[in-house]
C-alpha cells in the first residue's frame, strides 16, 4: 500500500476510533438506564401503592407531635424519603431531615403543586406528589415520596470508571500500534536503507538485503538498486578501462622494441664503411619498412583513441547503395594478387544507405589487410555486399550458414571469408580486443593489433555490429551487420 493511502487510513482510524470507543460508552450506560429505568419504575409504583394507603390518613396532615410520625419512619430508610405538606404548603414531617431547614416552614405552593400525580425521574432520584381530601373531599393536604437511585448510581459510576479505564488501555493501544506501525512502515526501512548506503559507500556489501515493498520507499529502494548496479557497472568499466590501458601500453612498448631493436641495429651497420651498394640498399629498405610499420602503428592508436571518445561520432550521410559498395571494394586485387591470392566480389545491395564513408573505408581496410596476412598464397578470399532481400552466396562455409542467416535478419551484411588455418575457440573470444594478437603473430611486426578493434567500435558507432566464424584448418568469416534504412 503506498505509504500517502496508510498514512490517510491511520489518520482516519486515530480519528473515528476514539469516537466510535466513546459512543460505544454512550450507548452502553444509555442501554443500562433504560433497562434499569423499566425496573425502577416499576418497583417505584408498586412502593407507592404499598404506601399510599398509609399516607391518605387524613389525620396526618395536622400540626402535632413528631412522636406520631414515628410509624412512617420506621417503614423508611436513607434511600427512601417521605414529606408531608399541610394544604397552605406548611411541611409537616420529613423522614430524612436536611441539614439547615427549620420544622414547620411554609414551601412556596406555586412550586409545591406543579407536576403532581407525575412519576419524576432525576438522575439521581425517582418522586411523586400526590394530593390527600377528607371526608368532606376538601384538601387536607399533600405527600411527596423520593426513592434514591443509589444502585444505579454506583452501578454507573463503576461503569464509567471501567471504560474509562477501558478507554485509556485502548488508547495507549491504538498509539501503541501506530507507532509499532509507523516504525515498520517508515522508519526501520529508511534506516535500512540508510545503512545500506552508508555501506555502499564504504565500499562494504551488507549480509541483509533491502525488501523492496509497493510503496513510496520500496520505489526508493528500487531506485537505489538500479543507482547502485549502474555505479557497480561503472566502476567495473572503469576497472577494465585501467586493464585496457595497462595492457595497450606494455603491448605497445612490447610491439615497439621488437622494430626498434632492427631500426638501432641496421643504423649501425650502415655507419659501417665494409658494405656494398647493394648491401646498404636492402639494409636501407629494410629500415624503411620499419619506419612505415611503426608510423601504422602509432597512426592506428590515433584512430583508437579518438573513435573511443564519445564526442567523436561518425559524419553519417546519406549515399547510393550500388555506387558506394563498388568504390568500397575496389582496390584489393593489387595486393591479394601479389600474393597470389584470388579475390571474389560480390554486390547485392539496396539503393541508399545512411553511413559516414571515411570510417566505412577504414573498417573494410582493416579487414582486408587482416584476411590478406592470413590467407596462405593459391588461396581465395571472398569479399562481398548482401542485403536482407537475398540470400547468401553458395561460397560461404555450410558451417556458418545457419547462423549467420539469424544473426543478418533486417540488415545488409559486409561479408569477409578467407581461406587459411582459421582459428580455435580461445582466441575468437579474445579477436577484437586491442593489441590481441595470436602468438605466431605476436613479434614479427606485421600488425598493431589494432585493427579489429577499430572495426567493432566503428560498427558500434554505426548501430551495427560485427562477429567472426572460424574453422580451423579451413577459413574464417567475418560479417558486419548495417542498418538498412526502413529497418527498426
Amino acid at each position: 500500500m503506498k505509504i500517502k493511502y496508510w498514512l490517510m487510513i491511520s489518520y482516519l482510524l486515530v480519528m473515528v476510533l476514539p469516537i466510535a470507543a466513546l459512543y460505544i460508552l454512550y450507548i452502553s450506560l444509555n442501554s443500562y438506564d433504560q433497562e434499569e429505568d423499566i425496573k425502577e419504575y416499576f418497583e417505584f409504583q408498586l412502593l407507592v401503592a404499598n404506601l399510599d394507603s398509609e399516607l391518605q390518613d387524613v389525620s396526618l396532615y395536622k400540626i402535632q407531635p413528631e412522636e406520631n410520625y414515628q410509624h412512617l419512619g420506621e417503614v423508611t430508610d436513607d434511600n427512601l424519603k417521605i414529606d408531608l405538606y399541610r394544604y397552605d404548603g406548611v411541611q409537616l414531617y420529613t423522614t430524612i431531615n436536611t441539614p439547615g431547614s427549620s420544622p414547620f416552614f411554609q414551601m412556596n405552593q406555586e412550586k409545591l403543586f406543579q407536576n403532581l400525580n407525575e412519576y419524576q425521574k432525576n438522575p439521581r432520584t425517582y418522586s411523586v406528589k400526590k394530593l390527600v381530601f377528607d371526608d368532606t373531599n376538601q384538601l387536607a393536604g399533600l405527600y411527596e415520596i423520593t426513592l434514591g437511585r443509589k444502585e444505579w448510581v454506583e452501578t454507573s459510576n463503576e461503569r464509567t470508571i471501567v471504560m474509562f479505564v477501558l478507554l485509556g488501555i485502548f488508547f495507549v493501544s491504538l498509539y501503541s500500534v501506530v507507532i509499532f506501525s509507523l516504525n515498520r512502515k517508515l522508519n526501520r526501512p529508511l534506516s535500512e536503507l540508510q545503512d545500506h548506503m552508508k555501506a555502499f559507500a564504504a565500499g562494504e556489501n551488507p549480509e541483509h538485503q533491502l525488501v523492496q515493498s509497493k510503496d513510496e520507499i520500496g520505489v526508493l529502494i528500487t531506485h537505489f538498486e538500479q543507482m547502485k548496479a549502474q555505479i557497480v557497472e561503472t566502476r567495473n568499466a572503469l576497472a577494465r578501462e585501467e586493464k585496457e590501458k595497462e595492457y595497450m601500453v606494455a603491448s605497445l612498448s612490447h610491439d615497439l622494441k621488437t622494430p626498434l631493436t632492427v631500426i638501432r641495429t641496421y643504423t649501425e651497420a650502415l655507419e659501417s664503411h665494409n658494405l656494398s651498394k647493394e648491401e646498404r640498399k636492402e639494409y636501407q629498405t629494410i629500415l624503411q619498412d620499419k619506419l612505415e610499420h611503426m608510423k601504422h602503428m602509432i597512426d592506428d592508436l590515433s584512430i583508437f583513441t579518438a573513435l573511443q571518445s564519445v564526442e567523436n561520432r561518425p559524419a553519417m550521410v546519406q549515399v547510393n547503395g550500388n555506387e558506394f559498395f563498388e568504390m568500397l571494394f575496389s582496390g584489393y586485387e593489387e595486393p591479394c594478387s601479389k600474393k597470389n591470392i584470388e579475390l571474389k566480389t560480390e554486390l547485392y545491395v539496396r539503393n541508399s544507405y545512411k553511413l559516414d564513408p571515411k570510417q566505412m573505408v577504414r573498417l573494410v581496410d582493416n579487414l582486408m589487410d587482416n584476411s590478406i596476412r592470413y590467407t596462405p598464397e593459391h588461396h581465395h578470399i571472398w569479399l562481398a555486399a548482401i542485403s536482407s532481400r537475398k540470400s547468401l552466396p553458395d561460397w560461404v562455409f555450410p558451417e556458418f550458414t545457419t547462423e549467420l542467416n539469424l544473426w543478418r535478419e533486417n540488415g545488409t551484411v559486409i561479408l569477409i571469408q578467407n581461406e587459411g588455418k582459421g582459428m580455435g575457440q580461445t582466441n575468437l573470444e579474445r579477436v577484437f580486443q586491442p593489441f590481441y594478437q595470436d602468438d605466431v603473430s605476436r613479434g614479427k611486426g606485421s600488425t598493431s593489433g589494432l585493427g579489429l578493434s577499430i572495426a567493432k567500435i566503428i560498427m558500434e558507432k554505426h548501430g551495427g555490429k560485427i562477429t567472426i566464424w572460424s574453422t580451423e584448418n579451413k577459413g574464417a568469416l567475418i560479417a558486419c551487420w548495417i542498418k538498412e534504412r526502413g529497418s527498426s
